[in-house]
């Protein structure tokens, strides 16, 4: 797949519509960098958007993937499929999301509990049941685990996960 090659194909085929970056980031609800970042190959569209821009563009999604017009159209088969296959991807990804949101609020909620039980100001609520080293100890994990739970949080919100993942395709891609 030469992401190049589909990217200067969706650049043709926007401005046969007439359109600039701006007017389709708008219609796609996507950044204006986003669509151009796409035209020049340093992304690729997901595959659900990758489905709507071949219904927008009304081009064959091979069309796309291969970045140039063929004169055969998809079959409905072939395309019920990949919308299949979008949707899939898309509930994977909420999955994925709600997982991360449940680990944080999880989280939360431990250094929460841990504070009142062990914190500094609650101590004398244990009674000295538990040695101030222990309380101490029990804090200093629930907060790294609490700012570990944030970090993978606010990685995944900046899409450093996706990111590291196209890296290695590309490093795989480049082997063969």
């Amino acid at each position: 797949m030469n992401q190049h090659k589909i990217g200067e194909f969706l650049k043709h085929l926007r401005k046969d519509k007439g359109l600039t970056q701006e007017q389709l980031a708008e219609h796609f609800y996507v950044s204006s960098r986003t669509i151009s970042r796409w035209e020049t190959g340093s992304n690729m569209p997901d595959i659900e958007i990758l489905i709507e821009l071949a219904d927008f563009y009304d081009v064959d999604i091979r069309e796309l993937i291969d970045g140039e017009r063929k004169s055969e159209s998809m079959d409905n088969e072939t395309k019920d499929t990949l919308k299949k296959i979008a949707e899939y991807a898309t509930e994977e990804s909420n999955k994925r999301k709600e997982r991360l949101r449940t680990l944080l609020a999880c989280s939360t909620c431990l250094m929460l509990v841990s504070y009142l039980l062990f914190g500094s100001e609650h101590k004398g609520r244990l009674n000295g049941m538990i040695p101030e080293t222990v309380c101490d100890n029990i804090m200093s994990f629930v907060i790294g685990l609490a700012v570990a739970s944030l970090a993978l949080y606010a990685l995944h919100c900046l899409g450093a996960f996706e990111k590291i993942g196209q890296w290695k395709k590309n490093r795989r891609e480049e082997e063969h």
